[in-house]
């Protein structure tokens, strides 16, 4: 059972995602990996096959630098357990990174179509079509991230619970759910968020937990810790089909 954890806010992230992933370790997994905008708005990832501890010493000569990130536990579905096959997975532009939890039943057509469209693809997860499929759509129609992934998962079929990130866009990150849970952590004065697949990452972090409601999908912001209205104006719900 895969495990998902995000954070945005002032604080570095990094340790936050990789306290949550241990903290998830009891829903069994078999790669672990992470997704960090760093200050210059480089979209770092990094992934690794095995434990937790396997990606805490691989990316310990690395950059984990940035106040917004996601980070996954992985059980095989699709394709064999590797680091390749391990999340977060980017998109053919390099410019969305994707977790997520749940079976894309309909991922295998999604797949042909973009494949036609001139798409290519590293691994052999459900998961990589569904960040493919995004960056279609919010390409093609012009769209901001949010309304592209509303408008990606009409076309999808099965259970998912997703966060993504935009490289273009480092104040925001948007989570989904459907049939997977995913939990919402609020923090003091609305000046960071945490996202997860339960709330014992977040935990020791706030008290102000939202259980989202199924079909529903979530943005969240940070501009300015002195404005803190300007995250609860964008932490909102809508749905997703």
């Amino acid at each position: 059972m895969c495990g998902i954890v995000g954070y945005i806010g002032t604080r570095e992230a990094y340790p936050v995602l990789i306290e949550g992933l241990k903290r998830l370790e009891y829903r069994g997994y078999d790669s672990a990996g992470v997704a960090l905008i760093n200050g210059s708005s480089q979209l770092n990832i990094y992934k690794e096959k095995g434990k937790v501890s396997n990606l805490e010493e691989y990316v310990s000569s690395h950059d984990t630098s940035g106040t917004i990130g996601i980070a996954h536990t992985r059980w095989a579905t699709h394709g064999e357990p590797s680091s390749v096959n391990a999340h977060p997975h980017l998109s053919e532009s390099g410019r969305l990174a994707l977790v997520h939890n749940g079976i894309i039943e309909n991922y295998a057509n999604i797949k042909e179509y973009l494949i036609g469209k001139g798409y290519h693809f590293k691994s052999s997860t459900d998961t990589e079509v569904l960040v493919q499929l995004i960056e279609f759509v919010q390409q093609r129609f012009h769209l901001e991230l949010g309304l592209a992934v509303l408008y990606a998962l009409r076309r999808v079929v099965g259970a998912y619970a997703i966060a993504v990130l935009d490289r273009d866009h480092p104040d925001t990150l948007i989570c989904a759910r459907k049939s997977s849970p995913l939990v919402v952590g609020i923090g003091e004065d609305h000046s960071e968020f945490f996202l997860a697949s339960d709330a014992l990452p977040i935990v020791g972090y706030t008290k102000h937990i939202v259980y989202l409601n199924d079909w529903t999908s979530t943005s969240t912001s940070w501009r300015k810790a002195a404005i803190p209205t300007t995250c609860s104006r964008r932490f909102s719900s809508s749905p997703a089909v």
